[in-house]
Formats: C-alpha cells, sequence, structure tokens
C-alpha cells in the first residue's frame, strides 16, 4: 500500500512538471504572436517607417533610395519578429551576476533580444555605410532612437559646463556606441535601457577623469531647483 501511495505520488508530480513545461512552452510560443491581419498592417507600417526616414535624406537618387528604404524595412521586419518570438520567459529568471539584483522582465527581454545574428545588424549597416555618407549614416541611426545622442550629449555639457574637448569626445563616442548598438531592439524603454549602460560609462570615466559625477549631478538638480522656485515666486508677485 505504501508503495502504491509513492507512486501515485510521483506520478503526480511528474504530470505537473509535464503540464508546467507544455504550459511554459506554448506561453513562449504564443507571446506576441502576429495574426495575418497584424502583420499585414505592421508591415506597411515599417514600410511607411522606412520610406519616411529615407526620404528625410533627400539623397536624390532613386536607385539609393530603393536600396537604403528596402534595408531599412527589412531590419525594422527583423526586429519586431525576433521580439516577438523571443518573449522575455525565454530567458530563464535568475540574478545580474554584477550586482545580484534579480533579473527584471525588460533586463530578460534585452537578454532575449541580445540573442539576435549578428549578420541582422551588419546587413542593414553594410548598406548604410555602401549608400550613405557618415553624416546621412548618423542621420537614420538617429531615427531609429530619436536624436538620444544629441538629447543625452546636450544633458552632460548642462550638468558639466567646463567639459573639455577630450572629455566631449570620449562621453560622445560612448553614446554612439549606445546608438548603433540601441537600433537592434525592439522599443524606446530598451532601448533607453542600452544607453543607460552607455550613460554609467560615461559617469565613470568622468569620476576617473577627476570629476566627482554624483556632486555634479546634485549641484545641476539644486539649480533647477532653485530656479523653478525663483519662477514661482516671480509668478506670485506679478
Amino acid at each position: 500500500m505504501k508503495n502504491v501511495k509513492i507512486n501515485i505520488v510521483v506520478t503526480l508530480l511528474l504530470f505537473c512538471t509535464l503540464t508546467f513545461k507544455v504550459s511554459a512552452q506554448n506561453n513562449s510560443n504564443s507571446t506576441n504572436q502576429l495574426t495575418a491581419e497584424q502583420r499585414s498592417k505592421s508591415d506597411a507600417d515599417q514600410e511607411a517607417k522606412a520610406a519616411e526616414w529615407t526620404t528625410s535624406l533627400n539623397l536624390n537618387d532613386a536607385a539609393k533610395e530603393t536600396k537604403v528604404k528596402a534595408a531599412i524595412a527589412a531590419h525594422l521586419k527583423t526586429i519586431r519578429d525576433w521580439h516577438n518570438e523571443h518573449p522575455f520567459t525565454t530567458v530563464p529568471a535568475g540574478i545580474n551576476p554584477v550586482t545580484g539584483n534579480k533579473l527584471s522582465e525588460l533586463d530578460r527581454q534585452v537578454i532575449a533580444n541580445s540573442a539576435i545574428p549578428k549578420s541582422v545588424h551588419d546587413n542593414l549597416m553594410n548598406v548604410l555605410k555602401a549608400e550613405l555618407s557618415t553624416e546621412q549614416v548618423e542621420m537614420v541611426l538617429d531615427k531609429y532612437t530619436i536624436g538620444k545622442v544629441s538629447f543625452t550629449m546636450g544633458g552632460y555639457k548642462a550638468i558639466v559646463p567646463d567639459l573639455t574637448i577630450e572629455e566631449e569626445q570620449k562621453l560622445l563616442g560612448f553614446l554612439k556606441q549606445a546608438r548603433e548598438q540601441a537600433i537592434d531592439y525592439k522599443n524606446m524603454t530598451q532601448i533607453s535601457a542600452i544607453f543607460e549602460i552607455y550613460k554609467t560609462k560615461c559617469e565613470q570615466y568622468l569620476n576617473s577623469n577627476g570629476r566627482n559625477w554624483r556632486q555634479l549631478y546634485k549641484a545641476y538638480g539644486d539649480k533647477i531647483k532653485a530656479q523653478k522656485e525663483a519662477e514661482k515666486q516671480k509668478a506670485k508677485t506679478n
């Protein structure tokens, strides 16, 4: 009788384990999958975005426009498909080995998306570099990342107004690395996460170069608060 009970328990445990695995696999396979209608609409959206970005370059060369537009559209669709087919659930829950913090859903999604084949990135960049000037390539990358390089650099200049030319070039280099890496991610939340990695590098560089980033950031914050308070007081007296 005892053996029968043990066998029943083992069977139930095996059943639960198998059910969990199948359920997890089904969730993974079904998450973010597009219907035919959704895919058709999404494809049209990506094509329109690629066309808009290409038109903004004012190439005045039909052959170049066709190649650039096709490369951007193909890249956007591939990024979308990889993201949809590799939800965060495909990455086991665990900890960040550097910080020891539990991996968030965003962490796991970034990890899943970072596994996309390098050829996807290279296929786009090879066309852009072959058909466009360096400035035009940067314009396309800025479209992907909504101008985050310029915006973030502006923030650093405001917080550290006496940046040297060497410091500015170093920070700009980090931000441009972030921009090119970030184009392979699906949405702005993930793109911002990539920029955060390189912003940390920027701030570590400033600290190693004799700056105190924490103090500089606090001083800037205090300055902004003081300005807002002064504006409030001025508005009250008017």
